[in-house]
């Protein structure tokens, strides 16, 4: 039996809305990186784009759970001495929560070409308004979103 390798023409790539308010981040991330690498759909190859176009809303209202909004950091590093920069999650969540939820789902994308194929694909936005209303997406539900249909 041969291994099915879909072609270009076969891959449909449709155009999701998610709806971020309330949702867990980690859970929210896992769904989108699932949705954005085409886990969900038969022909999925590891190798190729056969994922879907995101769009993540309300992401300003998203949680954390316990006391992850005190505890949380983001470490980074210029390169020069002294150059470390700590940042918390209270910070982030109230002063860059798009940067939060895109790192968050950055991390469960493979790092290479294809990572950064897939990352280009997410759309985040901080209120209930996006301008994709022409390509028309699909309004996936909590319940459809936590069963992973």
């Amino acid at each position: 039996m041969k291994t099915y390798i879909p072609k270009d023409q076969d891959i449909q790539h449709e155009w999701i809305l998610l709806d971020a308010e309330g949702q867990r981040l980690g859970r929210l991330a896992t769904q989108v990186a699932m949705l954005l690498r085409g886990k969900h759909k038969p022909y999925f190859t590891p190798h190729l784009d056969t994922g879907d176009f995101v769009i993540i809303v309300n992401e300003d209202k998203i949680e954390l759970t316990g006391n992850k909004i005190n505890q949380k950091t983001y470490f980074s590093h210029s390169g020069y001495p002294g150059g470390s920069r700590i940042i918390t999650a209270r910070y982030a969540i109230k002063n860059r929560p798009e940067w939060m939820v895109r790192k968050a789902i950055w991390g469960m994308l493979p790092h290479n070409r294809l990572g950064r194929k897939l990352i280009k694909k997410l759309k985040i936005y901080s209120g209930p308004d996006h301008p994709h209303a022409a390509q028309l997406p699909v309004q996936r539900s909590n319940a459809q979103q936590q069963l992973g249909n």
